[in-house]
């Protein structure tokens, strides 16, 4: 029986992509930026995320571009103390990644790269609720490192296996109970909302639409990758695997 599904899956970070013309703008030689790309990026989740008939949204560049998960208001983005607002000046480590861009630089990265792609979220979302589902299930889908970094908000949280980053309007309780009952089914430590909180909504439908329901799923590097260089570990398939089997359950419960 094939699988329906009113899902959407989100994939922000897997993107490696830097655009040719802005490479000069950012401070890092070519061995310093190919280990921030190693730190930064959620390597293969746009691989490791799977859903059969899910619609799926990637972003297409690095966020060291413009990350797509930040607000685009820096006033109201807390990694902006940090430098890591939608567009970073800092690396992972806190050193400069870029100078200040001025205002228009910030401007017209943010119409090249972070409006589209909120666009074609938004797009992907309303056209399942306009579809007979009449509701849509937004999955964020990241990967997090095994040690926590520095610039982290809640850098001594426990390090789970899955982390689920809920929304008080867009992810109601019974959402949570089956994504943490499904992961732990297929045998993963779970944790909700540490050490990553929250989970992404289209602004066009932020906490104006109930049907809309959202759930990041955060799920820990040393599972699925070796670390140090961003490759798939032999047993990536199996984890794969067993990640699909938690989405389609409590993808079925919304």
């Amino acid at each position: 029986m094939s699988f329906s599904t009113n899902a959407v899956l989100h994939i922000p970070h897997a993107r490696t992509a830097i655009p040719p013309d802005l490479r000069d703008s950012l401070l890092l030689d070519d061995t310093l930026l190919a280990a921030e790309l190693v730190a930064m990026t959620d390597h293969l989740t746009d691989r490791l995320f799977e859903l059969p008939n899910a619609i799926r949204v990637v972003y297409p560049v690095s966020r060291l571009i413009v990350d797509p998960e930040r607000f685009p208001d820096d006033s109201k983005e807390p990694m902006a103390a940090h430098g890591m607002g939608a567009v970073y000046e800092r690396t992972s480590t806190g050193g400069p990644l870029r100078e200040r861009p001025s205002h228009a630089d910030r401007e017209n990265l943010l119409r090249r790269f972070y409006h589209p792609h909120h666009a074609a979220l938004a797009a992907a979302v309303a056209c399942r609720l306009e579809e007979t589902h009449n509701s849509c299930l937004l999955i964020d889908c990241h990967s997090f490192p095994s040690r926590a970094r520095t610039f982290e908000l809640d850098p001594l949280a426990p390090r789970p296996d899955i982390n689920l980053g809920t929304d008080p309007f867009h992810t109601p309780p019974e959402l949570t109970a089956g994504a943490t009952a499904a992961f732990e089914k297929q045998g993963f430590a779970v944790q909700v909302d540490r050490p990553y909180r929250g989970t992404l909504v289209p602004a066009r439908f932020y906490q104006a639409d109930s049907r809309v329901r959202s759930l990041m799923v955060e799920v820990n590097r040393r599972l699925y990758l070796d670390e140090p260089t961003g490759l798939a570990r032999s047993d990536f398939r199996t984890v794969r695997a067993r990640i699909t089997r938690a989405l389609e359950a409590f993808a079925r419960l919304s």
